[in-house]
């Protein structure tokens, strides 16, 4: 039987990267991008163009670096939203402008305070608009799971009149119950005299647990693009995932008659990855992506799992990515070996001397640890792109006393914008000596929100690595660090995470707006 494509529309980069401290520099953006086009996922959202100057060259980066994915931007249904983001798509191989309006009568009435005819109206403007910018183009209904049928039908008529060539049909607030939701997307199939002009899509919010089932009964439905993140990264409680939705459809095709194009075995180091960069882990018992999933303890799943592998396992781990590159590098590894490796992983440097200081640090890591893993090379070439990133403040050296029954204390030599400043604080423990250490000399008036020590791999000698959440002023940013000592990764992440306080442009996220 020949399937029909369904489309995976990946929004890590843009809803994913509205999870409070989930922002990304540019530099983090591309790569994560060209993982998903490794991925091969068809449409790639790179983020909201107009929000700021820095989602705007992000979108341009993401849109220059991408040749076999199609890169998106979004867009408010105005005229400035709609020209910002197809001049930041300028240079991809393939582009395409996502504008959306509110269609709930609660957003309708107190959000846009407009009338059903005036929401009519202005999206067939956006989507004209839009469509004379641009070939691609995809409208949303925000809201849509909370939207009256009828009025659904009549905006997305328009739409697809005006030049639309997919629907979005978003439950934005995690309302919809996948019954419902499927029956929404099936009338509107039904009742649109021109359904057939336009691909429907969904994109599902996980506020009740429900987003991949919501989209999973909007494709038996009918709806043939899915929007999803990597480890259901998003706003509040995420969007849903990406790599459960794929294995869903790929480990059932008895249930569904649709396939995508996603190359699977990319699965884990594009999760691994993004989990680095945002400073969000994944929780070991995470579908496809944790720890956890192909692991068993059980004496009858072991006894079982012994014997014929499918008695307690659907899937195969190395088919989505786990241990297909185990230890890969020590300290007798050349540069070609490391690049090569890093290559694999979908990471490159702008120039020679960025390689060769990360292959420095490498070789700095290898004396300490053994065997060198992905997820080692992953944290390295985040942490030294971090600490090349710092223009404010920087470690010089660092010397902790922690004794059984005393105080511990911390001294600090700190470079802050070209002098060094020395300091020494005591705290309850060693991390929180540093910090005041630190904090004494830099005086941010942060708070710390959020304080997180992974371990990178399994060992004494693992690496730790260390998320340091900082709020100030409505800002909030995530700072990285690791090392294999973990009072160290701490002190590296809490000055990433001052730096990137510094640096940081305000955003204009559609939140609140947004689908």
């Amino acid at each position: 039987m020949n399937k029909e494509h369904l489309v995976i529309f990946d929004t890590t980069l843009r809803d994913g990267e509205q999870s409070p401290g989930a922002s990304m520099t540019r530099e983090e953006k591309v790569r994560i991008a060209l993982m998903l086009e490794k991925m091969r996922v068809d449409v790639i959202e790179a983020g909201f163009a107009i929000a700021s100057e820095g989602d705007f060259e992000a979108v341009k980066a993401v849109a220059a670096a991408v040749k076999d994915s199609t890169v998106c931007s979004l867009s408010r249904a105005m005229e400035a939203d709609i020209r910002r983001a197809a001049e930041a798509l300028q240079p991809a191989a393939s582009g395409r402008i996502h504008t959306f309006i509110a269609t709930s009568p609660i957003h309708m009435k107190y959000k846009l305070q407009m009338q059903p005819d005036q929401v009519v109206e202005q999206a067939v403007k956006a989507v004209r608009l839009a469509r004379n910018l641009m070939d691609d183009v995809e409208f949303s209904c925000e809201d849509a799971g909370r939207s009256e049928i009828d009025f659904l039908c009549r905006i997305v008529e328009a739409a697809i009149a005006a030049g639309a060539r997919t629907i979005n049909i978003p439950d934005t607030v995690g309302y919809a119950i996948p019954e419902l939701y499927a029956e929404q997307i099936r009338q509107l199939i039904e009742r649109v005299p021109n359904s057939d002009q336009a691909i429907f899509s969904v994109h599902c919010h996980n506020d009740l647990g429900l987003a991949v089932a919501n989209s999973l009964a909007a494709v038996q439905a009918g709806a043939r693009q899915v929007e999803c993140t990597i480890n259901g990264l998003g706003e509040r409680a995420g969007n849903a995932a990406l790599e459960e939705i794929v294995m869903a459809v790929r480990t059932r095709p008895d249930v569904f008659s649709v396939e995508t194009r996603i190359e699977p075995v990319h699965i884990v180091p594009t999760s691994r990855l993004v989990s680095t960069v945002t400073g969000f882990p994944v929780q070991p018992n995470k579908a496809i992506v944790g720890k956890n999933a192909f692991a068993h303890e059980s004496g009858i799943h072991q006894d079982g799992v012994l014997k014929h592998r499918e008695t307690y396992e659907i899937m195969k781990a190395q088919d989505v990515g786990w241990h297909t590159n185990a230890i890969v590098l020590g300290k007798h590894s050349g540069r070609n070996a490391f690049r090569t490796r890093l290559q694999e992983l979908g990471i490159s440097f702008a120039t020679e001397q960025e390689l060769n200081n990360a292959f420095i640090l490498f070789k700095q890591l290898a004396d300490k640890k053994h065997e060198i893993y992905d997820e080692d090379l992953q944290a390295l070439v985040t942490d030294t792109r971090a600490a090349a990133a710092a223009e404010h403040v920087q470690l010089v050296a660092m010397e902790v006393q922690s004794k059984t029954g005393e105080t511990p204390l911390a001294q600090v030599v700190l470079n802050v914008e070209g002098q060094e400043q020395n300091a020494q604080a005591e705290g309850s423990g060693p991390v929180d000596a540093v910090y005041k250490a630190i904090e004494s000399v830099i005086s941010s008036g942060a708070s710390l929100e959020l304080y997180s020590v992974n371990a990178i791999t399994s060992g004494t000698d693992s690496q730790g690595e260390v998320t340091v959440r900082l709020a100030r002023g409505g800002r909030i940013v995530n700072g990285l660090g690791a090392d294999t000592d973990i009072v160290i990764a701490s002190a590296k992440a809490y000055i990433n995470a001052l730096n990137a306080l510094q640096t940081s442009v305000e955003r204009t996220h559609p939140q609140g707006t947004g689908i």
